[in-house]
């Protein structure tokens, strides 16, 4: 009997310890040393007797940007779901981030708004609060200390197939290196792709007379302004911060603004906007939008500026469809941005790659069948991709400059989402609910829960009663 997706996305979030695993792998080899990369290097190394990172750049020995993440100064959040499997993954994790000046929040010093009005705290989720290259090193450390792990600085250039399965990798010289420089095969038993966004591997598979997966995009447009400030506190009573303002025909010049305090008594602040609207690049004017959101913006931007304002721009979401694939080989998956990038202003990527590698664990301790393609595996991450990708699209959906694809009964959906994210701004049991989904902790169809549409039905119901009386709710003053 199959699974319904709820359970399987409870299976793959468990906090459960990571058993002891049967090595059923000689040599795994995964492209692509990032975070996705890293995580399923992790798990390749309970069941391979040794697994090669195949990363074309230098990766740096402490915590500096890589030249494959041009986004990596921009703020990342490792959302709920994400903090439980790097425990399980890396025990001690938190303790050694937190050592080293990352900060680890509770939900009583994490503050949401929505439209200027401070939302519940849901009393349970929280944050590891830190910048991405901090947040890499530190798993990077971790990964390549396994004595079964190592990294090859070189260039992936193809897939060698025998019969119905992978066997190996094309390699080329190192980028910089001599192009012209010889090739060589690194033999693989079981080869994972995540090369990212711009990942290859739908050419490979093509070119070698397999299927190319489909490519699914939604354009979003958004663009990022971050900034970084000096903390006055070492142990601030604001952890983090996020407020955001419901989309208008006419888009506001901050959509979204995120507060989270990080390493080095820094202020990581970012400002997301949408429409066809100039980057946000100048100090002075980022000050003064932050000035036009809750007081804690402001506040954060008083202390002195570390660096000058750094811009992104993400024109769409994408997913590319594995499990839809009739023909695949074996030995074969990919993870991480290489099938689907969502918008990153919802933080999903790193703990959509950390359920994601949960899935890999999953696969190969259920005794699969190596000579078969891994369509358990692809199974299992398609749950994690759905969700986040449903969180996140219903959200852009909602936006007047975003138009589709819509998805089967996408008005009444949404207007139930409605419902609830309403009633999570002043109701504690609907915000655990609606924050356990956002933060990748339980899977979105508890939210269909009856008794959860009733009760934000109820909420609702008499918060429009108590603004027909009093004028509604009150906005943080400043």
């Amino acid at each position: 009997m199959l699974e319904s997706p709820a359970r399987v996305f409870a299976q793959l979030s468990t906090d459960e310890p990571l058993a002891q695993a049967e090595v059923v792998l000689g040599r795994a080899v995964v492209l692509g040393g990032s975070m996705a990369g890293l995580l399923a290097a992790r798990v390749l190394s309970d069941h391979a007797e040794s697994v090669v990172i195949i990363e074309r750049d230098d990766l740096p020995e402490g915590v500096a940007s890589r030249p494959g993440t041009p986004h990596d100064g921009q703020l990342h959040t490792l959302m709920h779901g994400g903090r439980v499997q790097l425990r399980r993954m890396f025990p001690g994790f938190e303790a050694d981030a937190e050592a080293l000046g990352a900060v680890i929040s509770s939900p009583y010093n994490i503050r949401a708004y929505a439209d200027g009005v401070p939302k519940v705290s849901d009393g349970r989720m929280g944050l590891l609060s830190c910048s991405r290259p901090f947040l890499e090193a530190l798993v990077r450390r971790r990964t390549l200390a396994l004595p079964n792990v190592k990294v090859l600085t070189c260039r992936a250039k193809g897939l060698e197939f025998r019969g119905d399965a992978v066997t190996g990798v094309r390699c080329g010289p190192a980028a910089g290196e001599d192009a012209g420089g010889q090739e060589w095969v690194e033999e693989a038993d079981f080869v994972v792709d995540a090369m990212g966004r711009a990942s290859k591997l739908g050419d490979w598979l093509e070119k070698g007379g397999w299927e190319r997966p489909a490519m699914r995009r939604m354009l979003i447009g958004i663009d990022y302004a971050t900034g970084y400030f000096r903390r006055t506190q070492s142990d601030p009573e604001l952890a983090a911060a996020i407020a955001y303002r419901t989309p208008t025909a006419v888009p506001p010049r901050v959509a979204s603004g995120a507060i989270t305090s990080i390493e080095d008594d820094r202020w990581l602040i970012t400002l997301a906007n949408y429409g066809k609207q100039p980057p946000i690049r100048d100090v002075a004017e980022f000050r003064e939008l932050c000035g036009e959101l809750p007081p804690v913006y402001r506040e954060a931007v008083t202390g002195e500026q570390l660096g000058e304002i750094s811009t992104y721009h993400q024109a769409d979401s994408r997913r590319r469809e594995f499990h839809l694939l009739k023909r695949l080989p074996a030995r074969l998956i990919s993870v991480g941005d290489a099938v689907a990038s969502f918008n990153p202003i919802y933080g999903q990527g790193m703990s959509s790659a950390a359920l994601q590698a949960s899935a890999l664990s999953r696969y190969l301790r259920s005794a699969p069948d190596l000579r078969q393609p891994a369509r358990d595996f692809f199974a299992a991450q398609r749950v994690v991709v759905d969700a986040a990708w449903q969180v996140s699209t219903a959200a852009d959906l909602a936006r007047p400059d975003v138009h589709g694809p819509y998805p089967r009964g996408y008005r009444v959906t949404k207007w139930f989402a409605e419902q609830i994210a309403n009633a999570s701004i002043t109701d504690r049991e609907v915000a655990v609910r609606f924050n356990s989904v956002t933060y990748m902790r339980t899977h979105p169809s508890a939210l269909s829960a009856p008794s959860t549409l009733l009760r934000a039905l109820r909420v609702n119901l008499s918060k429009s009663g108590r603004s027909g009386r009093s004028g509604g709710p009150q906005r943080e003053r400043g």
